[in-house]
C-alpha cells in the first residue's frame, strides 16, 4: 500500500496556484498550506471541505513565516519560537478540519523548513516539540534518513518516509536544491517512471545516474508543478494498474 499526497492550498487572497479541485480527486492525503508560506482562512476552509467531502485526509505543511518567499528561504529561527510557531499553524487548520467534519491527521513541514529538518537536529526537535504542543500523536512526515524522522520517533511519534515522484535527487538520497537546473522533473512520463520506481522497486536514479535505494510510505506530487493534476492522474492511474494498493497512510 502506498499513499499519495500532495500540496495544496496554496493560494492567497486572490491570487490562486494548485488546483484543489482536481487534485483532490486524485491523491489520498492532502497537505493544506496554513498560511505561514501560502493559504488564508477561506483556502483553508474551502480545501479542508473538499477534502473532507471526499475522504482524502487532511495534513498540516508547516512552514517558516515567509509568505513573500513562498518558504523557500532558508531561515534561522530560534528553537522555542519555531515550535510554537509550528503549534500556531496546526491549531489553525485544525478549526477548519473539525468544522468540515474531519481532523488533521498528520505534519508535513514545506519548502526550506523541510529541507533543514534533514540534516539539522536542532529544527527538527522544534518542529517536533510543535506538533507535540498543538496536542495528538500526529504523525510526520519527512525525507527517509532525515534529523526530522529521527526527532519522532524519539519523542513517541510516527515518522512516515515520504518519497517525490517530480523531484531530482542527490546520490545521497536528499532532493536536488530547487535552485540548480533540473531539480524540478517535469516530463509527466518521466514523473510516472519514478512513481513506479519507489512503489515498486523502492529506489530511484540520482542526477549523477547511480541508483539510490528510497524506501517510502507515502510519495508526493507537487501541487505547483506544471500539469501536477493531470500528472497525479497518470501516476495513480499507473500505480494500480502495476498493483500497488492506494491508500492513505493516517
Amino acid at each position: 500500500m502506498i499513499d499519495l499526497n500532495a500540496d495544496l492550498g496554496e493560494g492567497f487572497g486572490r491570487w490562486t496556484l494548485t488546483d484543489d479541485d482536481a487534485l483532490l480527486s486524485v491523491v489520498t492525503s492532502a497537505n493544506v498550506a496554513c498560511g505561514f508560506h501560502a493559504g488564508d482562512p477561506s483556502v483553508m476552509r474551502r480545501v479542508c471541505a473538499l477534502a473532507a467531502e471526499r475522504g482524502v485526509r487532511i495534513g498540516a505543511q508547516v512552514s517558516y513565516r515567509d509568505l513573500a518567499g513562498f518558504g523557500r528561504r532558508a531561515m534561522d529561527v530560534p528553537a522555542g519560537e519555531l515550535a510554537a510557531e509550528v503549534a500556531y499553524q496546526i491549531g489553525a487548520l485544525r478549526v477548519f478540519a473539525e468544522a468540515a467534519g474531519s481532523e488533521v491527521a498528520y505534519v508535513k513541514p514545506h519548502g526550506a523548513l523541510y529541507n533543514r529538518t534533514v540534516h539539522d537536529a536542532e529544527q527538527a526537535r522544534a518542529v517536533v516539540a510543535g506538533v507535540k504542543l498543538a496536542g495528538g500523536a500526529l504523525p510526520v512526515l519527512g525525507l527517509p534518513g532525515s534529523r526530522l524522522l529521527d526527532a519522532a520517533g524519539e519523542a513517541g511519534l510516527t515518522g512516515v518516509p515520504e518519497a517525490f515522484a517530480d523531484r531530482a535527487y542527490t546520490a545521497r538520497g536528499t532532493l536536488v536544491p530547487r535552485g540548480e537546473a533540473g531539480s524540478v522533473v517535469t516530463d509527466a512520463d518521466a514523473v510516472v517512471g519514478r512513481a513506479l520506481g519507489f512503489a515498486v522497486r523502492g529506489e530511484v536514479e540520482a542526477v549523477d545516474g547511480t541508483t539510490v535505494a528510497v524506501a517510502a510510505r507515502s510519495l508526493c506530487v507537487h501541487g505547483d508543478t506544471p500539469g501536477a493534476a493531470r500528472i497525479a492522474a497518470r501516476v495513480r492511474e499507473a500505480l494500480e494498474a502495476a498493483g500497488a494498493c492506494i491508500g492513505a497512510f493516517a
